[in-house]
C-alpha cells in the first residue's frame, strides 16, 4: 500500500482527483449501469406485479361479492 501512496504523491491533483475516477468509470461503467439497470427493472415489474393482483382483487370483489353476501365470510 506504501508503494501505491508513492506513486500517487509525485502526481499532479487532477490526476489523482480527475484522472483516475475517469477511467474507473471508464473501465466499470458497464457494470455499474448493468446492476443499476437490473434493480430499475426488478422494481418495476414488482410495482407492475402488485398493481396487477390489486386490480384483479377488485375485479373478483366487484363482480362476485354484489350476487353471494355468504362467500364473502370464508376470506
Amino acid at each position: 500500500m506504501d508503494g501505491i501512496r508513492e506513486i500517487f504523491a509525485g502526481m499532479p491533483w487532477w490526476v489523482k482527483w480527475v484522472a483516475v475516477p475517469l477511467l474507473a468509470l471508464f473501465v466499470f461503467g458497464g457494470v455499474i449501469t448493468s446492476i443499476l439497470g437490473a434493480l430499475i427493472g426488478f422494481v418495476f415489474k414488482l410495482l407492475l406485479f402488485a398493481g396487477l393482483v390489486g386490480g384483479l382483487i377488485f375485479v373478483v370483489k366487484k363482480f362476485s361479492g354484489g350476487g353471494s353476501k355468504s362467500s364473502s365470510g370464508e376470506w
